[in-house]
């Protein structure tokens, strides 16, 4: 949720309907557990048996949870399979199903 200056209802957002907003990264207050899709980009995929899987693509975005994309293949964020993010070592450390990533 957003406000705008000046705008109060929803006859005056009107507008704004199909338009680009942004903003300043550091304008951006997240919270613990909360990341960006962009600071995940590029991070290493790593299983928690020492298995790399490869570098987040994109991520995707779903009603029942974000997905993962790396080589095509979908890992969804939920807890019992993201075991760490560590935006710091550029690594998420995975506890995959069996044939997740097959």
């Amino acid at each position: 949720m957003i406000s705008i200056e000046g705008i109060e209802d929803a006859t005056s957002a009107q507008g704004y309907a199909g338009a680009l907003l942004t903003t300043r990264r550091d304008a951006i207050a997240l919270e613990p557990g909360e990341y960006l899709d962009d600071d995940l980009i590029g991070c290493e995929l790593r299983g928690v048996d020492g298995r790399d899987y490869g570098v987040v693509d994109r991520v995707e975005h779903f009603p029942a949870s974000d997905m993962l994309v790396v080589k095509g293949k979908m890992v969804p964020m939920v807890r019992a399979i993201v075991v760490e993010i560590a935006l710091h070592r550029q690594t998420i450390l995975i506890d995959p199903p069996a044939g997740l990533l097959d």
